[in-house]
């Protein structure tokens, strides 16, 4: 185990790198119930259950980032909702930043997958739990396809690599840490949603295109129609009328290329 934040890394945020985990989330709630103030960053070489969301696998091969963001009473609950565009914004900069020439390759997938030429490369899972002595913990878990991607994905998948962007994990993971400390900021515990909002609309894929956002009981079919001051998406459905959705896996239509 080594501290290794960087130089360029802000003071406030620490970093612990671990060679083979279970998963970097449960890293972040072990050391949350363990009474950690937050602000901790974990790293792993390798996840030995890493996992998506709604319990999916992950793949978690040497050769990718594999990173947690534990932070304890971010914002009142109410603003939580937005915190995965916040995620996203920093992941997608941190992504750029190492394909200067390639940037508009890059887009973002409501709510916060990273898609490198309409396809996916990398996957965001925050999750929350309320410590015995009240705090809330809050655990960003960002893996992104450095040198591998999942052989059977749900949606089209791509690595790095195989974008003949040439990186690690551990410069990679230096930029993430930067402009995660720099989004959360603007963030402001919710304060500055509007921003962060104004931010991701730039960059993301497919408003106004039809989508099918697949929900836990039901598949619903619609027009992006763009995304609320909250973050949560805007569906156009046939009868005129509008739906707001929290959380969802949209899948947009063949003929654009990605589905």
């Amino acid at each position: 185990m080594a501290n290794s934040a960087g130089a360029h890394a802000p003071e406030t945020f620490r970093h612990i790198a671990l060679d083979d985990v279970t998963s970097t989330n449960t890293v972040c709630f072990e050391h949350a119930r363990a009474g950690d103030p937050g602000k901790l960053w974990i790293t792993g070489r390798r996840q030995l259950g890493g996992r998506g969301r709604r319990g999916r696998v992950w793949v978690s091969e040497p050769g990718n980032l594999y990173a947690s963001l534990l932070l304890i009473d971010p914002a009142p609950q109410a603003e939580l909702a937005s915190l995965p565009l916040v995620v996203a914004l920093a992941l997608y900069r941190a992504i750029v930043s190492e394909m200067p020439y390639g940037g508009d390759r890059v887009a973002i997938k409501w709510p916060n997958d990273i898609l490198v030429d309409r396809r996916k490369v990398s996957g965001i899972l925050i999750e929350a739990e309320t410590l015995a002595d009240g705090r809330s913990a809050v655990v960003i878990g960002c893996g992104v396809n450095i040198a591998h991607k999942p052989d059977n994905p749900l949606y089209p998948a791509i690595s790095l690599s195989e974008a003949g962007v040439s990186t690690s994990p551990d410069t990679l993971f230096a930029h993430l840490m930067i402009e995660l400390a720099g989004a959360l900021d603007v963030w402001d515990r919710g304060e500055g949603v509007s921003e962060i909002v104004s931010q991701w609309k730039a960059l993301v894929h497919g408003i106004g295109q039809p989508i099918t956002v697949n929900l836990p009981d039901r598949s619903i079919s619609g027009i992006f129609a763009g995304i609320d001051k909250d973050g949560l998406l805007a569906l156009r459905l046939d009868s005129g009328d509008t739906m707001r959705i929290a959380s969802g896996d949209v899948f947009f239509s063949r003929n654009d290329g990605s589905h």
